[in-house]
């Protein structure tokens, strides 16, 4: 099988400085571990010029996309990383899939308005990536054997001294909001939305909701901006920031995996159970416990936890499925969180598209079951979710993906910036409770961006 080149350079902890030198480019990506404030992340990928861009055409199915990645997969061509690299990526996919791609997979109605016109996915093939370890220290540039040497040259002039991080006059367009953040729903609507959940629940339809509301602002200026501030004050080990068409992007600073397929071995680590921190160390010490105890949440977490065993056993081997981890307790600036792992191994003949078409979207940010939630979410929130509870992801033509729950992330659009907070809803939620968690979720996003 052939090999990819691989090129060291400087160490890098922090990857802004890196992809500031190609964020221009056409297909910008940044995959992004948080470092050095994040500590659970292990890899930064980022890569530009893509051979190719996907996106589902009008009335394409769900598994007819799936199958155009695998063709584009196919397209780049089988190769290896050299012997002893543990690198995860050596040429493949990335982008994003937004919650609307489940609309692809599963028949639901059209209630929410798609005012936002996001693509339900795109991914770009690229046979090039810069990826940091920050396990083992190091900076690598990884070409795909079909790299010739003249495009490698060129690449590795762009990340070693001095070209790296040209001047730019970034800071002088900045980033400003021109309005405050607002919901689109009030506290009267969301306690309606509430109540109309608890009579589904009593009537038998479902056990959990995930419901969420949008909060916008207008801005001006460059995402970029914000997304480097944005890293900063909230610092999580699945974040990213992908450049869409014209000058939008997405900023994401997600804390959660949803599928990680590495040697056909899978993990999903779904989080469902949330506390906000407090500066006073004996009430966040209080809070964490307080979680950690608290029956409603390890109810909802287990419901969710038996949830992904269904959508893994789907296309994992029989009898693989486990649950290694149920109930830790995972910390970050503005939340603590209730987190479990189910694990498995793919079944012969199955593929990480193969996963994707039977786990997505995940179940931590739908409901159980899943497509009645779904159904529900669709008829109460009044519009399309985009690129919320989607998620960003890579996939290389050795068959390794791993990939986020895009919460805790945010869409610059036309001129506009939203972030969405939810929650999952059970039968003995209190609203009040649960419209203030939305708030604490995303509050250091919005107070952020206020204080640009």
């Amino acid at each position: 099988m052939p090999t990819c080149f691989v090129h060291p350079i400087a160490y890098h902890i922090d990857p802004t400085e890196y992809f500031s030198a190609i964020r221009r480019a056409p297909g910008a990506v940044l995959l992004d571990s948080g470092r050095p404030d994040a500590d659970r992340g292990r890899f930064d990928i980022l890569s530009a010029w893509p051979l190719e861009t996907l996106v589902p055409a009008a009335d394409e199915s769900g598994g007819c996309f799936l199958q155009r990645l695998r063709a584009s997969l196919a397209r780049l061509g089988e190769a290896e990383l050299p012997q002893h690299c543990a690198l995860p990526f050596a040429g493949g996919l990335i982008g994003y899939l937004a919650y609307d791609f489940g609309r692809l997979i599963e028949p639901l109605p059209t209630q929410a308005i798609d005012d936002l016109h996001l693509p339900s996915a795109g991914l770009g093939l690229y046979a090039w990536a810069l990826i940091s370890d920050h396990q083992q220290h190091n900076s690598q540039l990884v070409f795909h054997p079909t790299v010739d040497e003249t495009e490698r040259q060129r690449l590795i002039g762009l990340f070693e001294p001095p070209s790296v991080s040209p001047p730019t006059d970034d800071q002088d367009i900045g980033f400003t909001l021109t309005t405050p953040f607002s919901s689109d729903i009030s506290a009267d609507q969301y306690r309606h939305a509430i109540a109309r959940i608890h009579a589904y629940i009593e009537a038998g339809d479902c056990y959990q909701v995930n419901f969420a509301q949008r909060f916008r602002a207008d801005f001006r200026g460059d995402p970029w901006i914000a997304y480097q501030a944005l890293r900063k004050a909230c610092p999580t080990p699945f974040a990213g920031y992908l450049t869409l068409p014209g000058d939008d992007a997405v900023l994401s600073l997600s804390p959660e995996r949803f599928v990680k397929v590495s040697q056909r071995q899978v993990e999903t680590r779904p989080i469902k159970g949330t506390r906000p921190r407090s500066q006073d160390a004996a009430e966040d010490a209080a809070f964490a416990e307080e979680l950690l105890a608290s029956k409603k949440d390890r109810a909802e977490n287990l419901m969710i936890v038996d949830l992904l065993r269904n959508d893994l056993g789907r296309t994992c081997r029989i009898g693989s499925v486990k649950v290694p981890e149920l109930f830790s307790l995972e910390t970050y600036p503005n939340v603590h969180h209730l987190v479990s792992a189910v694990t498995g191994e793919l079944a012969d003949g199955r593929d990480p598209l193969d996963l994707i078409g039977g786990s997505f979207p995940g179940g931590s940010i739908t409901g159980a079951p899943k497509i009645r939630s779904m159904q529900i979410i669709d008829e109460l929130e009044p519009t399309r979710r985009a690129l919320y509870c989607g998620s960003l992801m890579y996939l290389d033509v050795r068959g390794e993906m791993d990939s986020s729950i895009a919460i805790r992330s945010l869409l610059a659009k036309d001129g506009k910036i939203a972030c969405w907070g939810g929650g999952g809803i059970v039968a003995d939620s209190q609203w009040e409770a649960e419209y203030q968690e939305t708030f604490t979720k995303v509050r250091v996003l919005m107070q952020t961006l206020e204080a640009l």
